[in-house]
């Protein structure tokens, strides 16, 4: 497993270097698909922020899903062990559906919606803050609600498998998933 680490508006001494490799590493036994780690450390000069200076980003490829974490604490070391407990504990639950994947023939998501949910915000000015392209590979709803808990987003946008059609996977307000199709 290869892990790269840089810091972002901050110098990282070689102890910190080390120190962070070794959690990663450790963390990262738990898959063996791992096949890269990046670690982002960033500080936050800001005073007023002193209980969330240190941010702690941590991005792995494990068997084709991304495992996102990020976690932030008034110290370096502090949000590294933080942001490693978070990756160590998706990294299992990832494994452990994937094995429970295997075992069952069919998994099942929610039924079809009965409606679409509405938001009551008032009318800003929209803008496009950020923008993220990435390559779009087949899968099956089930292995997009697995991409999509690993990464922690709300929703996520596929290529079905299935139907050879784009698709959008969300989270609904109790805690189910959802899924958009094109008619």
């Amino acid at each position: 497993m290869e892990v790269r680490i840089h810091g972002n508006h901050m110098t990282l001494d070689d102890d910190l270097r080390e120190y962070a490799e070794s959690k990663v590493m450790r963390a990262g036994k738990v898959f063996e698909g791992t096949d890269f780690v990046d670690v982002e450390f960033s500080a936050e000069s800001n005073p007023r922020v002193a209980s969330g200076r240190y941010r702690v980003e941590i991005t792995a490829l494990a068997a084709g899903h991304t495992v996102r974490v990020e976690a932030a604490e008034a110290d370096d070391r502090a949000a590294l062990d933080k942001a490693v407990d978070v990756f160590e504990r998706n990294l299992r639950r990832l494994k452990e559906r994937l094995i429970t994947r295997n075992r069952r023939s069919e998994k099942r998501l929610n039924g079809p919606s009965s409606g679409v949910e509405e938001s009551n915000e008032d009318d800003r000015e929209l803008r496009i803050e950020r923008v993220k392209q990435f390559s779009m590979k087949p899968m099956t709803p089930e292995e997009a609600a697995l991409q999509m808990e690993a990464l922690g987003h709300s929703f996520y946008l596929f290529l079905n498998a299935e139907t050879d059609e784009h698709g959008v996977l969300y989270r609904r307000r109790g805690g189910t998933l959802g899924l958009i199709e094109p008619q």
